[in-house]
């Protein structure tokens, strides 16, 4: 099983990135990602490409996004207090007594408000929060938030990573922990049979823009995009709704809502997984869309296109959580798919 390097991987989760302005994300992959990689660039969107030439004249992209869901800065009124619009997906109620960062002319912290419970009417105790509802305290008047914040800045979630148990706990372990996963597979691949594109790709969470932009350019030949997936492992849940479990292995993806992944690479991962005695689970994922959208689709005639997936529990707030060993179990099944892509025949049967 691989270690895990819980401060790299805390690094990674902790740097802010929302949709559209992964620049601190984006420097830190490129710093750790260019002593191992033959070649790095960046695309006019913003995804870095990391390249590993292999033996074959065949392409193999790996797909992890690095932006997080956050929130852009829509309106700042007259008592200094910021609205703001959401970048990717909230269940408003998550919100609720929350710490934020404001990246403006400098990081600011603020927090989450809302009308407080003790002046909301019966009716408005029984309903769900909205997200309009909400606004966020900077503890400072109009005047001194308007020096460093302005309409459009943009404002990620406060929350440090902790070792919990078996689990990693932290915000944005969707989608770091598979950025993280990446940079650890170019430390380990050496001599793989086709070129290896790692593609940390950007904007995922409103809408798989960077991967699609990506494959674009790439042109690959197989795919293979790494993300978290639902773990609904929790009290009430009924065993047909849990998706996939912590602790029990990489998930391999069958389906998402943006893709089904071919069965050959479905097929090849299982097998490979069994051969070398890496703990797997298969995972159909109903809601909800990953890069393998963007790498299946957007290159001529299509790729050969999968995904290992990350069990992760709390998903979307920040008390996101995942097992150490499935993240090794990832790792390991992604590395062992990557050496033997040449050796599975990957004609239709």
């Amino acid at each position: 099983m691989s270690d895990i390097d819980i401060q790299l991987l805390s690094d990674i989760c902790e740097i802010p990135g929302a949709p559209g302005y992964e620049q601190r994300i984006r420097q830190r992959v490129i710093d750790e990602v260019t002593p191992f990689a033959d070649e790095v660039r960046t695309d006019n969107m913003g995804n870095v490409i990391a390249i590993k030439k292999g033996l074959k004249d065949k392409k193999v992209m790996l797909g992890a996004h690095m932006d997080e869901i956050g929130f852009i800065v829509t309106h700042i009124d007259d008592k200094g207090f910021l609205r703001f619009h959401t970048l990717g997906g909230f269940d408003p109620k998550t919100l609720t007594a929350q710490r934020v960062i404001v990246h403006g002319r400098k990081d600011l912290i603020g927090v989450m408000g809302s009308k407080p419970i003790h002046v909301m009417s019966p009716e408005e105790r029984n309903k769900p929060a909205k997200t309009k509802e909400y606004f966020i305290d900077l503890g400072m008047g109009k005047e001194e938030v308007e020096k460093y914040v302005r309409v459009g800045d943009t404002v990620t979630r406060e929350r440090s990573l902790i070792e919990m148990g078996d689990c990693v706990n932290c915000k944005s372990i969707d989608n770091r922990v598979s950025v993280y996963i990446l940079l650890e597979l170019f430390k380990r691949i050496q001599n793989p049979p086709f070129d290896v594109y790692g593609v940390f790709t950007v904007q995922e969470e409103v809408g798989i823009r960077g991967a699609s932009v990506s494959a674009m350019q790439v042109q690959p030949d197989f795919g293979i995009a790494l993300d978290t997936t639902i773990a609904y492992d929790t009290p009430g849940a009924p065993a047909h709704e849990q998706i996939t479990r912590l602790g029990e292995g990489a998930g391999i993806k069958v389906m998402d809502s943006g893709t089904i992944c071919d069965y050959r690479m479905v097929n090849f991962m299982r097998e490979t997984a069994e051969k070398h005695g890496i703990q797997y689970q298969m995972e159909v994922l109903t809601a909800g869309g990953t890069d393998t959208m963007g790498i299946q689709r957007m290159t001529p005639g299509g790729s050969i296109a999968g995904a290992v997936s990350i069990p992760t529990r709390h998903i979307h707030q920040v008390i996101e959580t995942a097992n150490k060993a499935d993240i090794a179990a990832v790792i390991d099944l992604t590395e062992k798919c990557i050496l033997e892509l040449d050796q599975y025949d990957w004609s239709f049967q």
